[in-house]
């Protein structure tokens, strides 16, 4: 899709998809080596009660879901930045998690005329509707007309 095919208020719903407990220690002893990521026995005696996915894997995971769509695949031109990162519940093994994307703003670039600004709002849940984690992106995307971005 190009910047002008999106209108404030779109929403767009992703595929669901798992994280299962070996894939959430494997993140975790590469990148997150908290012991209530990685540990069993320390994660049940954590607050959490047992072991939790690292919040940084959640995200890649909803940003996957989100590519998976493919929004932006023919017309995204990179990223500025995200905001308002929120994790909100812990994401156990087996939780199967969606996401939901809404257009929040769109802003034609002033210098560039081939290209403009979408915010989307991304609001990731649990199959049972128990929001887990809320984020803001910016992604810059071309223009009808402007042809696909070098690089």
């Amino acid at each position: 899709m190009f910047f002008e095919a999106f209108e404030v208020g779109q929403v767009f719903e992703s595929e669901r998809r798992s994280l299962e407990e070996p894939a959430i220690l494997d993140f975790a002893h590469r990148y997150d080596w908290q012991a209530f990521h990685t540990d069993v026995e320390a994660a049940a005696a954590s607050p959490y009660g047992g072991i939790i996915a690292s919040g940084y894997q959640t995200l890649l995971l909803a940003f996957g879901l989100t590519l998976e769509m493919g929004l932006w695949m023919d017309s995204g031109m990179g990223s500025p930045g995200m905001d308002r990162l929120r994790w909100i519940l812990p994401v156990r093994p087996g939780d199967s998690l969606a996401v939901r994307v809404e257009v929040l703003a769109l802003r034609p670039s002033r210098s560039k005329p081939d290209r403009g600004v979408v915010t989307f709002g991304h609001t990731v849940s649990r199959a049972d509707g128990a929001v887990v984690m809320t984020y803001e992106t910016m992604v810059i995307i071309a223009r009808s007309g402007a042809g696909r971005p070098a690089g």
